[in-house]
């Protein structure tokens, strides 16, 4: 048992405090205070109970931990002696017991998993994926950027390999079919992209750069599509630009870039991108708002629906079964907003997208709130998380609140778990990935300098028995066929899973996906058909696992999935009747929304309300620019909303807006445009004093500002310590105090007020 005065280094010391609110952290506290302190209560239990019926103690001379009483002898009223005290202690110290008991149970590596011990790696791993060789590809951060590395999982080294020639860090990161990884973006500084393109090639160690994309990318995702080629989105392109709003495919047949013109739309960092069973990629957050994207022809927007949470920065997603996403914790405020005061949610929802009409529910909250984390599919169906923080500091700052403890999702009971406790605080840059031993790998999101580590998590299924094995499986498998997957025990095995593989970076993991095919056991081994939908399952390498009744999987094996789907048997039809078919009639543009107003709703937020004119729009988009002409899409809300908060501001800034409603049929004009300066007003001046017979005191001052809502009069008897005695309205330069006593001096100054702030004062001004 460890005690807390032997805890090898300040970060368990750290965690075993500041969490002893948590159930399993604070009965490890509390095992390891009473283990001491009552190191000699059973043979003193013991003790009591004899002399207690043998009537030869009333009371020990030695009380542990309790305040010695008087203690009446009651032998006249009962033929057994007894100290009621230690008795009670005893039973209670028996209860104490009979917890420890059960939370041993409950830490039990086959109920909560288990974390290996760290180990150091030379640079913090901030993108990572796990490719077909078998080892990791992984890379650092900031100026650290361009040092790419490989690690190996069977001898737990790390080697470094040729740069790519570009700072890679905050890139997006996917599969091609044939294995290679496809590289977009990079950093040439803080919200600002590379434009440039890259493909890493495992079998060779190689880099090659592609043709450059439309315009820089920063914090892109990636997303392989159906047809195999890569649909890339949002990334910022620089501080004064803004995001990039274009969507662009790498064709892999002709190594080109695809441009979707008609699909324009500013999207956060790093968007939750999923391939949906439509064949459409199904935009799942941070943003309230969830869309499908056609990527054929020039693309096309189309509505899903609003999340019930509302926005989710630094949360995480993953499609746990076909159609079906789980989005989870988060934050409300800007991602790098340095006053945010709303701690994460613990909130999760899921929504099904082969629903007639797919909806977002929430399903069971999480032990806590969190952000900053990872979500890692595992071959069991469940959804493992991992990191993150619990607090309100900045993404780049060092959480107050780590969260430590790891949990797990069961979308069976659509419940969670908590799990074992990381042995440091990972947050903020953190990657965690599924290896083919059924382990998930787990890197680095520590705050300081010089911190560099990796630590691998074992679920608890690999403590509930003896794996089963694979002996044979073909390296490739084309979509619909039959194939064969060689193992001794395939009548145990309940359940087969193919997990693609993973591409991490800040959170979200680009490439996991779970498809389970259908099987059946034969004589030495098992008859798989393999899916025949390229859209449940886009071309590329997925580890297969077999898992048992146990639900304990095998080492998995690697297979690449290629070829072309079966075509569907037709099923004869009887001819109809020919009827002509209707002309559609087009979707009318909505009308543009008016009288838009803005105002200062504090140092960092500016409230935004129009006149809805339209009676069929499906949303309205809000757009800001902080140079009154280069507008960017900020956010879309839904039909008949009137208002919008713009939060995370910067004070001492203009920000101009404009919005526009939109339907399937196009987009409205926009509305007029509004200016909003979320700054302090200008201070008055030139105050004077009027002082009237009977004492009372008229004050007048210059109004200099225009952004005002009023005006604050401070009073003085010293010229030191003033008191705010009156708040006027904006715009009045005169006020009266008739609470001024005669022959009595006093000191004046006022200030201008509004949302954001007070003014410099006036000049301060002296009665007689």
């Amino acid at each position: 048992m460890v005690s807390l005065v032997s805890m090898e280094n300040e970060d368990l010391r750290q965690r075993f405090f500041s969490k002893a609110k948590l159930l399993i952290n604070s009965i490890d506290i509390m095992r390891a205070i009473f283990q001491s302190a009552f190191l000699g209560m059973s043979e003193e239990c013991f003790r009591v109970w004899d002399e207690s019926i043998r009537g030869s103690k009333t009371m020990w001379n030695r009380d542990w931990l309790f305040r010695r009483r008087p203690v009446r002898n009651r032998s006249k009223r009962t033929s057994i002696h007894h100290p009621t005290d230690r008795l009670v202690r005893c039973f209670l110290f028996g209860a104490f017991l009979s917890i420890l008991s059960s939370v041993s149970v409950a830490q039990d590596p086959a109920t909560v998993g288990q974390w290996s011990a760290r180990t150091q790696w030379p640079y913090k791993a901030v993108h990572a994926a796990f490719l077909p060789t078998g080892k990791v590809l992984w890379w650092p951060s900031f100026d650290y950027g361009d040092n790419p590395y490989l690690w190996d999982p069977a001898t737990n080294t790390n080697t470094a390999l040729p740069q790519v020639g570009a700072n890679i860090f905050c890139a997006g990161l996917s599969f091609l079919p044939n294995g290679t990884v496809l590289l977009t973006g990079g950093h040439i500084g803080s919200w600002t992209g590379l434009p440039n393109a890259y493909i890493f090639d495992p079998s060779t160690s190689t880099w090659n750069r592609l043709p450059d994309m439309n315009a820089g990318r920063w914090y892109p995702t990636n997303t392989t599509l159906p047809t195999g080629d890569v649909l890339v989105t949002s990334g910022w392109i620089s501080t004064r630009t803004g995001v990039n709003v274009e969507p662009q495919v790498w064709q892999t047949a002709t190594s080109s870039w695809r441009n979707l013109t008609a699909a324009h739309l500013v999207l956060p960092f790093y968007p939750f991108m999923f391939v949906a069973p439509n064949g459409k990629v199904f935009c799942a957050g941070p943003s309230q708002t969830s869309r499908y994207l056609d990527t054929s022809g020039s693309g096309a927007w189309s509505l899903v629906g609003d999340s019930n949470y509302g926005v989710r920065n630094w949360g995480s997603a993953v499609m746990y079964d076909i159609g079906k996403v789980l989005m989870m914790d988060g934050s409300p405020c800007a991602p790098y907003a340095t006053d945010c005061t709303t701690v994460p949610t613990e909130t999760a929802e899921i929504i099904d997208l082969t629903a007639a009409n797919p909806t977002w529910q929430y399903t069971a909250p999480m032990a806590g709130p969190r952000k900053l984390h990872n979500a890692t599919l595992l071959p069991d169906g469940k959804v493992l998380v991992t990191g993150g923080s619990r607090g309100t500091e900045s993404a780049n700052a060092t959480p107050t609140d780590w969260a430590y403890e790891s949990e797990m999702w069961d979308p069976a009971s659509e419940s969670w778990s908590t799990m074992a406790s990381l042995s440091v605080g990972r947050a903020y840059h953190a990657t965690a990935l599924l290896l083919p031993d059924g382990r998930v790998l787990c890197a680095d999101g520590q705050q300081g300098s010089g911190v560099k580590s990796a630590e691998i998590y074992s679920p608890p299924y690999l403590f509930r028995g003896s794996r089963p094995s694979i002996t044979s499986v073909p390296t490739s498998i084309s979509y619909g066929a039959q194939f064969f997957v060689g193992t001794p025990d395939g009548g145990s095995i309940a359940n087969i899973t193919m997990m693609a593989l993973s591409a991490v970076t800040h959170g979200f993991n680009m490439g996991q996906r779970i498809v389970r095919p259908s099987f059946s056991a034969v004589s030495g081994g098992l008859n798989v058909v393999a899916p025949s939908s390229r859209n449940s399952t886009p071309p590329g390498y997925y580890m297969l696992f077999i898992q048992n009744g146990n639900g304990v999987p095998s080492v998995a094996r690697i297979i690449q999935v290629s070829g072309s789907a079966p075509s569907p048997t037709p099923t004869p039809t009887p001819t109809p009747t020919a009827t002509p078919t209707p002309t559609a009639t087009p979707t009318a543009t909505p009308a543009a929304p008016t009288n838009l107003t803005g105002i200062a709703a504090s140092a960092s937020t500016i409230n935004l309300s129009w006149t809805d004119n339209s009676s069929n729009e499906a949303g309205f988009n809000v757009e800001r620019a902080t140079n009154g002409t280069t507008f960017t899409n900020i956010s879309t809300v839904g039909a008949n909303v009137t208002a919008y908060s713009d939060a995370g501001l910067v004070t001492s800034t203009t920000y101009s807006y404009r919005v526009s409603a939109f339907n399937s049929g196009g987009t409205s004009v926009y509305s007029n445009t509004v200016s909003v300066a979320l700054s302090v007003p200008a201070a008055p001046t030139n105050l004077t004093a009027t002082v009237a017979k009977n004492g009372q005191v008229t004050l007048s001052w210059k109004d200099n500002s225009n952004n005002e809502t009023g005006f604050q009069v401070e009073r003085s008897s010293d010229g030191n310590a003033f008191t705010a005695i009156a708040t006027t309205a904006a715009n009045t330069t005169k006020y009266k105090d008739a609470k001024a006593a005669k022959r009595q001096t006093y000191f004046y100054r006022v200030a201008a007020k509004n949302n954001v702030g007070l003014s410099n004062y006036s000049n301060v001004v002296t009665t007689p």
